[in-house]
């Protein structure tokens, strides 16, 4: 999902407010959630757990049609490598995740090489491929 979201779509946003400390995360799970309002804590519906979220300017306008306001939630969930370190993405990692210090309002945020679970393989070091992808 972090590749469909625009510029555009996150070009609202005043501050990402932080429920956990991402220093400890190699990634986070990002998605545009259609919310009632422009600020505060959203509910969260998922499996797993938020760690994260968006806030919008005042001035932000709600969807004509549905009356709600496109924000980011940052999330994770219970098989990811935060509590998983080897499970399904010891290596690698899903294609809505990005490496959490890579975020800033207005900023889409992009994989790196601790996001993707460790250093480059020797292929990538060989052809000077680094990430972000």
């Amino acid at each position: 999902m972090s590749s469909l979201i625009t510029e555009d779509e996150i070009s609202h946003e005043s501050e990402l407010l932080w429920l956990e400390d991402i220093n400890g995360l190699d990634y986070v799970r990002q998605s545009l959630d259609r919310l009632p309002t422009r600020k505060g804590r959203p509910a969260y519906h998922r499996d797993g757990r938020m760690v994260g979220y968006a806030l919008l300017d005042p001035a932000t306008k709600p969807s004509p049609s549905s009356g709600t306001f496109r924000r980011r939630v940052f999330w994770l969930l219970p098989h990811d490598r935060d509590t998983q370190p080897e499970g399904l993405y010891a290596k690698g990692a899903p294609a809505e995740a990005v490496d959490p210090r890579t975020l800033g309002p207005r900023v889409r945020g992009y994989k790196t090489e601790r996001s993707e679970g460790g250093p480059p393989s020797t292929a990538m070091r060989e052809l000077g491929i680094t990430l972000p992808l």
